[in-house]
């Protein structure tokens, strides 16, 4: 879909965009593209290394139902909470 454009409708898509943010705020969007991509990239190599235990192997992190944090009682929702009424009259 994407494999028709050419250099020419490039430049136009660029046109476009300088037009409708202009030229000032350009550099602050790519600045704000670029660091959130860093943040991507870091919170992935931290989610890979809590994986990985300290010998190299993958850590199972599924609940070990041994544990006493899995055998807490379940967290019970309360009944539904009474409302007054406020259809009644108070005329006089």
């Amino acid at each position: 879909m994407l494999g028709n454009l050419t250099g020419l409708h490039l430049l136009i898509i660029l046109g476009i965009v300088i037009l409708l943010f202009g030229a000032t705020k350009l550099p602050a969007l790519a600045k704000g593209l670029g660091q959130s991509i860093n943040i991507f990239k870091k919170e992935m190599d931290t989610d890979d290394k809590k994986a990985k235990g300290a010998d190299g192997t993958v850590q199972n992190t599924t609940a070990d139902p041994t544990t006493p944090a899995a055998q807490q009682a379940p967290v019970v929702n309360p009944g539904p909470s009474v409302q007054p009424n406020s259809t009644t009259d108070h005329r006089i």
